[in-house]
């Protein structure tokens, strides 16, 4: 569950199906401060379906630092999807407002505001597998998840967004934060998570893949 750890923050990876806060049970931010000992600050979040990469600060101070860095976008995150539709294209930008759909869901909406901000790449692995490399330049709620399906192409998995059919047949939702850069009191951090839940995530096609995309921040 700790991926890094410092005198500053830590680096935690979710598991997917985790709630990011407690509900019934101990959410994610929960279970790490229990782990550590530590009373944790998380300063962005992942949706339950979402695996992968978290940073925990360990002071408010820290957490004020990395709030003003997240407001300026300062902090590169990078985020893996596989879907089982063809996209409209292949790469390029997904760029509109949101706002609220039916039951809790988003949708793009006609104008550009304050737009939602995405950036991608994609290519074939198995049959009916589109694998997604996403730069999201926002960090609007449901916004990676949002735009897949405006693409034509929802994450595998996701019962909010992709048919509820075909979702309920996935073993999770196929989205996962894989890496992070960043640069804090002066110096540069950067991480970067392979995905290790989800048949799709470790197959041989998907893993071979990751070998070209290991620096994301290359690729953008």
């Amino acid at each position: 569950m700790i991926f890094h750890e410092n005198d500053s923050f830590i680096i935690a990876l979710k598991p997917a199906g985790v709630n990011f806060h407690s509900e019934e049970a101990a959410g994610f931010v929960v279970q790490v401060s229990q782990q550590t000992g530590i009373a944790l600050f998380p300063v962005h979040r992942l949706d339950k379906m979402t695996s992968g990469l978290v940073i925990l600060a360990k002071t408010s101070e820290v957490a004020a630092l990395f709030g003003k860095m997240f407001e300026n976008r300062e902090v590169e995150k990078y985020y893996l999807a596989i879907s089982m539709r063809k996209p409209k294209k292949k790469m390029g930008w997904v760029k509109a407002d949101m706002g609220n759909a039916r039951r809790g869901d988003y949708k793009l909406l006609p104008t550009m505001d304050n737009p939602a901000i995405t950036q991608f790449i994609s290519c074939a692995l198995r049959t009916h597998e589109r694998f997604f490399l996403i730069k999201p330049h926002t960090g609007k709620t449901h916004q990676i998840r949002v735009a897949l399906k405006s693409l034509g192409s929802p994450c595998a998995g996701d019962e909010r967004y992709a048919a509820s059919d075909e979702a309920r047949k996935e073993d999770r939702g196929y989205l996962h934060a894989y890496a992070l850069r960043f640069v804090l009191k002066g110096e540069t951090f950067s991480f970067v998570s392979t995905p290790d839940e989800g048949e799709r995530f470790i197959s041989s096609e998907c893993r071979d893949q990751l070998t070209i995309w290991n620096n994301p921040w290359e690729l953008f």
